[in-house]
């Protein structure tokens, strides 16, 4: 961990405090966002609809809020403060989410106090991008460390949400993820640094024109927000399909998206050791063809074992288009990495908004198996785009 050391071999304590903010706040949000569904149904004893409603709402307010928040932390004020600010309202949801069972409160307050608790890990990246540049360090290894922290949050946070959920309550697992928040508070007022802003080029400001005119990327679009409606149809609805439908144990479902976390880190460490040999064009392709094939073993398998399994297909698909789809939105958009950034986040946000709908409003019409069958659907069409997009 050589980024992690000074000229003294003496560990960085700011580059620490990176590392464990980062890896607290994604246990914290692999804490709720496994469970979430789980707790609209049981505890605040909602419709399948309002479920999806709920996922939809949060993720339009998330973009939105990001987006207002993004663009001022660019130029304007500390992003240190910033960071302190979500982590007090992640702070204040989780609370919220403890003791509050009203669901018009939760969609209002609660989706609004989200947003803005969602900016947290985002700003906390490009701070640590900031203080990278500005100290010449490492950037990149620093990037992928931090990120693996997150990978980690969530081989963790979703077995031990189950945990806490069903053998104590949810109000226990929304304080233990309070707790973390507050943590972070400290370690961020304490050990982050302020990093000085520099002035953002007239190029940077216009990065955002003339972004659908490329075919390429317009297909990438579009089968990348296809493939995030799949797995977010898949972490909604999979908690419920398999304790109302499949009849098995509820901590199955933390078990397996903790499994799938697991073996992500070695999917994403392999496919960036691989991708110079045979590109991302290929490497993205065989993700998506993972993506099929896992969504066509939860149609046709339901025992405990397959689905065990199936999570070496699920962990290939996202593990790859993670953290290859950027890079290749950054490939076709030269010049413009700030853009593509974005429009891959965009891609997710909106994949998001749209699983909500569909998942909702297909559980309640036609039950939850035909969710899967959807998702397989849409897993093939976004192969068939992925294939029409051309190689960098």
């Amino acid at each position: 961990m050589k980024l992690l050391l000074t000229r003294g071999r003496r560990l960085n304590p700011v580059y620490v405090a990176f590392m464990a903010i980062s890896f607290m706040v994604g246990v914290a949000g692999a804490l709720q966002a496994p469970t979430l569904s789980l707790f609209l149904t049981r505890d605040v004893a909602v419709r399948p609809f309002q479920v999806g409603l709920f996922y939809t709402v949060n993720a339009v307010a998330g973009i939105v809020v990001s987006l207002l928040l993004a663009k001022r932390s660019d130029t304007h004020g500390d992003r240190r403060m910033l960071i302190l600010f979500c982590c007090l309202m992640a702070l204040a949801n989780a609370f919220l989410f403890a003791f509050n069972r009203h669901y018009l409160t939760l969609i209002t307050l609660g989706v609004l106090l989200s947003s803005l608790a969602n900016v947290a890990m985002p700003q906390l990246f490009a701070l640590a991008r900031e203080y990278a540049d500005n100290s010449a360090r490492e950037v990149v290894m620093f990037s992928s460390i931090m990120r693996a922290q997150l990978s980690l949050a969530w081989v963790i946070g979703p077995p031990l949400a189950f945990m806490l959920a069903l053998n104590y309550g949810f109000a226990v697992m929304f304080m233990v993820a309070a707790a973390l928040f507050a943590l972070c508070l400290v370690l961020v007022w304490l050990a982050l640094p302020s990093v000085a802003r520099h002035e953002l080029s007239p190029e940077v400001l216009l990065t955002h024109t003339r972004l659908w005119k490329d075919a390429d990327v317009r297909m990438l679009f579009l089968a990348s927000m296809l493939m995030w409606t799949c797995n977010t149809m898949y972490i909604i609805d999979m908690p419920l399909y398999i304790s109302s439908t499949l009849g098995l144990p509820d901590k199955l479902a933390g078990l397996l998206m903790g499994t799938a976390a697991g073996l992500e880190v070695p999917a994403m460490l392999l496919a960036g050791y691989y991708v110079k040999r045979f590109g991302k064009r290929r490497m993205m392709l065989f993700a998506v063809g993972a993506g099929v094939l896992f969504y066509l073993g939860l149609v046709l398998f339901q025992q405990r074992n397959a689905l065990m399994l199936l999570q070496v297909f699920n962990a290939i698909f996202i593990g790859i288009v993670a953290g290859l789809g950027m890079l290749w939105f950054q490939d076709l958009m030269p010049g413009r990495p700030g853009a593509a950034t974005t429009l891959f986040s965009n891609s997710i946000s909106t994949g998001v908004i749209l699983a909500g709908v569909l998942q909702g409003t297909l559980v309640e019409t036609f039950g939850h198996y035909s969710v899967y069958w959807l998702a397989l659907l849409m897993a093939v069409v976004s192969l068939g785009l992925t294939a029409r997009v051309r190689d960098v």
